[in-house]
């Protein structure tokens, strides 16, 4: 049996990865800021660490003595026009990385993270330019867009209608289930490897965003709607909802939708989870919490 270092243990992909390496029998070291919020992952006999992605310190002690580590860093959505929010955490995650003197990691990167073109993904392309010069087995893990983002479309959904960035309606985006990263990640952990490498992941197929739609309507059982936000609006709309910075992310969605942010096409693999499962449990999960908030 092996020890594994998660951060984001209390995620849904570090999640993921986690339930993933302890049903294989392997030893789980979760490295969260707040041990005191992690109970349940205790309980499942995992070895719980403090520690702050940030804190170069205390990240090294927490990732010293293990034998792989999956490293996911908090998305910033909002980042500084410089992405220098990115720049120190490369900088904090190389120094740890090689203090802790881990001999294999797993960093979770992004669809899109060759692109020369500067987007809201640019973020992981600055982590991974400066980990690439480290003297250890990486696997750069870079999955498509994620499933889970529809999360925001159940209660329109509901409604009869929902509003996508992803355009034109009939194009094929590459989408990912987070139980398919997660799953792959622990098997990427538990690989013998002595190089740096890209993984690409992607779902069984490539799905439009009017499928996302019909597939909404299937399971609510009643018609729902799909309509194109236009561009010209996304950078009022997003300063409304309290972006101080909205082009990273309209480049990242001009990126999806012209097709530069695509797979380079080094070792993609394909997840088994479709849109439908998805879809149902963000529906069933939504259901469930309107269900428990009404009995309270």
């Amino acid at each position: 049996m092996g020890m594994f270092a998660i951060t984001g243990i209390t995620g849904q992909v570090g999640g993921e990865v986690a339930r993933n390496l302890l049903a294989a029998h392997q030893n789980v070291r979760g490295v969260v800021r707040d041990v005191g919020k992690c109970k349940e992952w205790a309980e499942r006999g995992c070895q719980l660490v403090s520690a702050d992605i940030n804190d170069a310190s205390a990240l090294t002690a927490a990732l010293k003595d293990v034998d792989g580590a999956f490293v996911l860093v908090p998305p910033n959505f909002d980042p500084s026009p410089d992405f220098s929010e990115a720049r120190a955490l490369a900088a904090t995650l190389s120094s740890a990385l090689v203090a802790a003197r881990l001999r294999r990691v797993v960093y979770l990167s992004t669809i899109g993270a060759q692109a020369t073109r500067s987007n809201l993904l640019t973020q992981h392309t600055i982590i991974e330019q400066a980990l690439r010069k480290l003297p250890m087995a990486i696997t750069f893990l870079r999955p498509a867009w994620f499933m889970e983002n529809f999360t925001w479309d159940v209660a329109p959904a509901k409604n009869g209608a929902i509003q996508s960035f992803l355009q034109p309606l009939d194009k094929l985006f590459p989408m990912v289930a987070t139980s398919d990263i997660g799953r792959v990640a622990a098997e990427l952990l538990q690989e013998t490897w002595d190089d740096q490498r890209v993984i690409e992941l992607e779902g069984p197929r490539r799905v439009t965003p009017t499928e996302v739609a019909a597939t909404f309507a299937n399971l609510l059982g009643r018609p729902v709607r799909i309509e194109a936000v236009p561009p010209e609006t996304w950078g009022a709309l997003f300063k409304s909802q309290g972006m101080k910075n909205p082009q990273p992310r309209i480049q990242m969605l001009d990126g999806f939708n012209e097709g530069w942010i695509e797979f380079e096409g080094k070792g993609v693999r394909k997840g088994n989870v479709a849109l439908e499962t998805v879809l149902r449990a963000l529906v069933e999960r939504d259901g469930a919490t309107k269900a428990i908030s009404s009995a309270n």
